[in-house]
This record gives structure tokens, C-alpha cells and sequence, in this order.
């Protein structure tokens, strides 16, 4: 029943959000179009959380942990592209912010929470959080240097520069993947912990994973198009509409399938897609989308904002203090879900 209710939504507001955006105005106004869009992608990324979670039936935790994460990340990548079109590299930049600090407070922090509330301890790879905090210092460091010297260099050198380091990012994560699931495939896997039955057949997952990610593409640009309006409309800036609803929207895929993940307690693999969804974002889509903007005829810089950063500093910080001991409880979830609320109230008033 509960399938059926989740279909019926799942068509109803995807099409209800293409009605919307073809109308127009004259149908829907800014606001009410907004919000069906929001709708529709929060129901598909609930579609693809659920079609990435049955792939990881027959691919493993660790694989299907990255898929999750690269899948739920292509929403973001979309949204960003249709932004770069549009020449909101300010909007990009933000929401990129918000999808690394989103993940690793708020999808972290949800997953810890809801997962120590039925375990009273989870514990996970010690071997793989070490790398990943060690990771993480990476990010922070090749998003921070453009930023530091951007003062003393033209912009045609910041945006040299900014395209050096996204070259440099983009190998050393592909060879983090190497790394993790290839070469020391065996130190930094979990122990298998037992699975339910998938809930399609592996043919049947696959192709539903296809059709999200269609579905995300097209959800997805009909909700870029209403954000100038309806920021406009209530007064909200580029930075918090960037960082935090459209990252928010965005990470629903994570969301679900982290939650239920740590609800299985399987904390490793909720720790893989939050995680691994930010590594992702910081060391791959955010370098990636630099030289995109090149076949537009739009150069984006890594420049961030000195609040971006410090938002990314300050969600890194938290985040590997709290995994560094290999075990997580409901209230270190607490910890970053407070950080991140902290971080929202901020950027609001920004």
C-alpha cells in the first residue's frame, strides 16, 4: 500500500510540476510552481534513493554506497549546469557550499540520530573514516587557496588557476577510487551485514535507476526556473537559496537512503553516501562543473565567498572529530544537526 501511495505521488507531482512550468504564469503563480517543483523532486529522489539502494542489493555496500552518492549528486550536478547556463555561478557556488555542508551536518547528522536512537552504538571501518577526514582537509585546503589568492591575481589568472586545481581534484579523486575499491578494496570495507530482499530484480533496477535520473534532469530545470522569481518574491538571497533549499531538495536522494541505511544498522554505508556524497561534491562535481562553464563561454572561478568557506571548514571540523573514533551515538547526530541549523540561521540573515 505504502508502494502505491509512493507511485501515485511520484506520477502526480512530476507531472503536475511539467504541467506547471509549460503554463507558465498564467496558470501558477512563481511561488505555487516553486513548491510543486520542490515536490516532484523530493518524490523522485525518493525514486532514485530507492533504485540506488536495490542496485546495492546485488553490488555491495561499498559500491552501492557510491552509487547512491554519484546518482543522488546528479540532481545537483543538473541544477548546477541549467545555473551555469543561466551565468548564477554565485547561485552554483552556493549551492555546491550547501550540498557538502548539507551531507555531512544534516544528512550525517540525521542518519547518526535516527540510527543511535534503536542502537544504543554503531560502529564502522575505522581504516576508511581516517582517509576520509584526511580527504576532507584536502577539499577544504584546494578551495581554499584559489580563494586566498584570487587579491593578487587578474581574472583571467584566477580563472587559470581555478581550472589547474579542478584538473588536479578531479585525478586525485579518481584515484581515491582506485584506491578504495580496487587496491585496498578489502582494509576499507565493513563486515557484510545481512540484506532483505531487493526490491526489484537487478534488470528492473537498473533501468529504474535510468529513468530517475531522466526524471531528476527535467525536475530539475523546471525548478531552476523558478528560483529568481521566488527569491525575489520573498526577499531571500543568492547565498541561502544556493546553500540551503536548493541543497536541501537536492540531497533528498541522500536523505532517505542514509536513513534507512543507519535504520538497518549499517552506519558504514549511511557514512559512505553522506560522507562520500560531499568528498564527491568537493573533489569532483564542483571541478567538474569549472570546466562545463568553459563549453558555455562562461568561465567559473573556485573563488568561494569567506562565509562559504568557513561553512565547509567549520562541517569538515565537526565531522571528522566525531567519525574519527570509528563509532557514532544518537548524540553526536545531535552535535551536527546543531551546527547545521546554526550555519542556516546565519546564512538567512546574510
Amino acid at each position: 500500500m505504502k508502494r502505491q501511495w509512493f507511485t501515485i505521488g511520484l506520477v502526480g507531482s512530476f507531472a503536475l510540476s511539467g504541467i506547471a512550468h509549460y503554463t507558465g504564469a498564467a496558470v501558477f503563480s512563481s511561488t505555487v510552481q516553486f513548491f510543486i517543483s520542490a515536490v516532484s523532486i523530493i518524490f523522485v529522489a525518493g525514486f532514485l534513493g530507492k533504485a540506488t539502494e536495490s542496485v546495492a542489493h546485488y553490488a555491495g555496500e561499498r559500491i552501492g554506497g557510491f552509487l547512491n552518492a554519484t546518482f543522488g549528486n546528479a540532481a545537483e550536478l543538473i541544477i548546477s549546469i541549467f545555473l551555469i547556463k543561466d551565468g548564477l555561478f554565485d547561485v552554483v557556488k552556493a549551492s555546491i557550499t550547501g550540498a557538502i555542508i548539507g551531507n555531512m551536518l544534516l544528512v550525517l547528522g540525521l542518519s547518526v540520530l535516527i540510527g543511535g536512537l534503536k542502537y544504543r552504538e554503531q560502529t564502522f571501518n575505522l581504516k576508511l573514516a581516517g582517509h576520509n577526514g584526511s580527504l576532507m582537509l584536502l577539499a577544504v585546503i584546494a578551495l581554499f587557496i584559489p580563494a586566498a589568492f584570487s587579491r593578487s591575481l587578474t581574472s583571467t589568472e584566477t580563472v587559470n588557476l581555478s581550472l589547474i586545481v579542478s584538473v588536479i581534484l578531479i585525478i586525485a579523486y579518481l584515484l581515491w577510487l582506485l584506491f578504495s575499491m580496487v587496491t585496498h578494496k578489502e582494509d576499507l570495507t565493513d563486515p557484510v551485514v545481512e540484506h532483505g530482499e531487493a526490491a526489484w530484480s537487478k534488470g528492473r533496477s537498473v533501468l529504474y535507476l535510468i529513468l530517475a535520473t531522466v526524471m531528476v534532469g527535467f525536475g530539475s530545470e523546471w525548478l531552476v526556473g523558478t528560483l529568481d522569481e521566488f527569491s525575489r518574491q520573498f526577499g531571500l538571497s543568492e547565498l541561502f537559496v544556493g546553500a540551503f533549499l536548493i541543497a536541501i531538495v537536492g540531497n533528498a536522494a541522500e536523505h532517505s537512503a542514509a536513513i534507512i541505511m543507519a535504520r538497518k544498522n549499517k552506519i558504514g554505508a549511511a557514512i559512505e553516501i553522506a560522507i562520500g556524497s560531499s568528498l564527491q561534491v568537493a573533489l569532483f562535481v564542483a571541478p567538474l562543473l569549472v570546466l562545463l562553464s568553459m563549453l558555455f563561454g562562461r568561465s567559473m572561478d573556485l573563488v568561494f565567498t569567506t562565509y562559504e568557506l568557513i561553512a565547509i571548514g567549520v562541517a569538515a571540523f565537526i565531522s571528522k572529530s566525531i567519525s574519527q573514533d570509528g563509532a557514532t551515538t544518537w548524540y553526536e547526530g545531535v552535535l551536527l544537526l546543531v551546527v547545521y541549523i546554526v550555519l542556516g540561521i546565519a546564512f538567512y540573515l546574510v
